[in-house]
């Protein structure tokens, strides 16, 4: 099989298919976009060989009759006709069969009693309400666990090579045998939970049996002109005797010799904490696995895939130093199925960055289908992309994400768009965001990037209000003023060392009418002045690094608010040597975060020493303190300098005035209601359609 790019868009759950595990056609719609968009190799999602049994959903993809032929087909012809291949990855989910459990059917493990592990941790840092949807995957039902005996096994071989056969007779151009992620492939392979001692278990080559039979008959089988790319951890955190970064070049030696043509090399933790999730399968950190995909390429003859968060950048130095000789890139992909397509026009710049948010992926706890915080066409294939009817003159008050997002859709369709922006840079409350969150920087990048080569016109510093707006004589008036922080109740909340969101962003992001509050001491106003005027504050990667040595804000600092806004800068200012505290009244930190950055997040502010009070009530802020209750005890400590973090409301104000002037109006983004980047560029695209 060759391919005409080393671009790998690895297996992610769509969850789209029909009650029948049969694929319909937003499945063909995703898959046919990442194929005219440029990727060489795409895999379809995790595929059930025994569906419903073995599987974790029931809209995952079904192998195990032939009634999946003709949807497996008809994705063979979408994805062909654009010059791309493609596998699919098949499974039997062992121990994480929600089905199964769901359907008090046992669930197969190697080996009774399993490994002894955290099983609450999930649990912790997680709202009710996503509990409940956890839950609602097993109907609430708890796993009854089952060793499998030999004749099971000898079944599952047999459904992977009849899964691979159908996948053969529907012309796609191969399989993945998914031997990682805590599957029962991947359960044999490791000796925390394979602990046999008949020809399934004990040694390794008996622990790689199971995959070793499953590769050599599908090869009998399918002869040598079908591919066959075999998924492994390269490490299994969290749990003791866990798979190593040896077994698994061990395993893609023998993997090798029975007949693969290629090693994925992902990770899994068996922890059963939330943050575990982030160590394996799903990195948070750039180039999170190739260290293990470089050990294992050493070792074997045929490529590997490496994943793990891999930027192009990072790909080609990755392939040069022969750490892989293939990349998987998942969440880019998402974002952007297109990525690859810029690349070969040289135009890099074009990319839609991946903010690594979790979103997407969060829905996978509950079977949901996958959104994307900045790609808002990932699952809504039915609305049709057209130009208007008619052109319009559409005016867009407001350079957020919202705005920008508008003003993009809206250009792309025909109309003549003008975007109207008070500060002088794009990007609104988000800019100020990447102080703390860079990524975010890098999507208002790619809106300026695109925007340029787009019919926009973009006025900065412009004080929209009613008259400024008509003079333009617009035909649709697009409000999109995001949100501004309520006034605080807080007794002491008036106190000069007292700061909200706005009046930090007023610091670092100048309009023509903003001043340096008087808050800030003398001697500060003079450097933000300076640094103004020097133009060091129009650069948030310059703000990063000078904070390093100097900010405006006292050495103890108290956050008031652990939501989303409290998190991001309590972590920024604990990394830049304050002592921080943060006070949330309710029972969960940052759940405007998804689930599973949150989880990580929180982690890594515990180990940067941040102190986190939840159900906690702040009394009163004082010149030099703050008195808070929590357990029924009261507390009080040092505040240089308090950040109310809370209080967030929507901007109506100029939208409730255009109501009454009969001209076409809408409202998106913070404005219309708190949905951060992904409410604001999902209500932006919306409307951007729709005018």
């Amino acid at each position: 099989m060759r391919l005409r790019n080393r671009i790998v868009m690895p297996a992610m759950d769509q969850n789209n298919c029909n009650e029948d595990g049969l694929i319909t056609e937003k499945t063909l719609q995703h898959y046919e976009d990442r194929a005219k968009g440029g990727a060489g190799l795409l895999i379809l999602e995790t595929s059930a060989v025994k569906w419903p049994d073995g599987a974790t959903s029931k809209h995952q993809p079904s192998l195990s009759s032939d009634l999946a032929i003709p949807g497996l087909t008809q994705l063979a012809e979408r994805v062909h006709k654009h010059d791309a291949h493609m596998i699919v990855q098949a499974c039997h989910h062992g121990r994480i069969s929600g089905l199964d459990i769901s359907r008090d059917v046992s669930v197969l493990v190697p080996s009774i009693p399993i490994p002894s592990f955290d099983t609450l941790g999930m649990a912790i840092n997680t709202t009710d309400e996503e509990l409940l949807k956890m839950a609602t995957l097993t109907g609430g039902k708890l796993p009854n666990f089952k060793e499998a005996s030999s004749e099971e096994l000898e079944e599952i071989i047999d459904a992977f090579v009849d899964a691979a056969l159908r996948i053969k007779k529907s012309n796609l151009d191969g399989i993945e045998i998914h031997a990682a992620h805590g599957y029962l492939i991947s359960t044999f392979l490791s000796k925390a939970w394979n602990r046999r001692s008949d020809e399934w278990g004990g040694s390794h080559e008996n622990r790689t049996k199971l995959l070793s039979q499953i590769i050599k008959k599908i090869r009998e089988n399918c002869g040598s002109d079908f591919a066959i790319v075999v998924r492994i951890d390269g490490q299994e955190y969290g749990i003791e005797n866990g798979i190593t970064v040896e077994e698994a070049s061990a395993t893609a030696i023998i993997a090798e010799k029975s007949g693969a043509d290629a090693i994925h090399v992902s990770a899994i933790s068996s922890s059963g904490t939330g943050v575990g999730f982030t160590d394996g399968p799903l990195p948070w950190e750039k180039c999170q696995y190739s260290e293990f995909a470089g050990r294992i390429q050493s070792v074997i003859n045929i490529p590997v895939i490496a994943v793990g968060r891999i930027e192009p950048e990072d790909a080609e130095e990755l392939i040069s130093n022969n750490v892989c000789e293939f990349v998987a890139m998942g969440r880019q992909l998402l974002a952007d199925s297109e990525l690859p397509n810029h690349l070969i026009n040289r135009e890099p710049e074009k990319i839609r960055p991946c903010i690594n948010c979790f979103v997407c992926v969060a829905q996978n706890f509950w079977n949901g289908e996958p959104v994307c915080a900045v790609n808002a066409r990932l699952g809504n294939y039915d609305t049709k992309i057209e130009n208007a009817k008619r052109s319009k003159n559409v005016v867009i008050v407001g350079a957020g994400p919202a705005g920008l997002e508008c003003a993009r859709v809206a250009s792309n369709r025909g109309h003549e768009v003008t975007l109207l922006e008070k500060m002088e840079s794009l990007g609104g409350t988000t800019l100020f965001s990447s102080l703390t969150t860079p990524k975010n920087g890098e999507l208002i990048n790619w809106f300026e990037t695109v925007l340029k080569d787009s019919e926009v016109l973009i006025k900065k510093g412009f004080v929209a209000d009613t008259d400024s707006i008509m003079s333009l004589s617009p035909d649709v008036v697009v409000i999109a003023t995001g949100s501004g922080a309520s006034k605080s109740s807080l007794k002491g909340s008036e106190l000069k060392h007292v700061l909200t969101r706005d009046q930090l962003r007023s610091l670092l992001q100048k309009t023509r009418t903003s001043k340096i509050p008087q808050e800030i001491k003398k001697l500060n106003q003079i450097i933000l002045w300076t640094a103004q005027k020097l133009g060091l504050l129009k650069d948030m990667r310059k703000i990063r690094k000078l904070s390093k040595f100097w900010m405006p804000i006292g050495r103890n600092v108290v956050v008031i608010g652990g939501g989303l806004v409290g998190m991001e800068v309590s972590h920024f200012l604990a990394e830049r040597n304050r002592t921080v505290t943060v006070i949330e009244n309710g029972p969960v930190m940052a759940t405007e975060m998804a689930h599973p950055r949150r989880w990580r997040t929180l982690h890594q502010i515990s180990l940067s020493g941040v102190k986190l009070h939840n159900n906690a009530e702040v009394i009163e802020i004082k010149e030099n303190t703050v008195v808070f209750s929590k357990d029924g005890n009261e507390f009080e400590i040092p505040a240089d300098s308090v950040i109310l973090a809370e209080g967030i409301e929507t901007n109506r104000t100029m939208f409730e005035q255009f109501l009454e002037s009969g001209i076409e109006t809408h409202i998106i983004g913070d404005a219309e209601s708190i949905g951060y980047i992904q409410g604001a560029i999902n209500s932006g695209n919306r409307v951007g359609n729709l005018l």
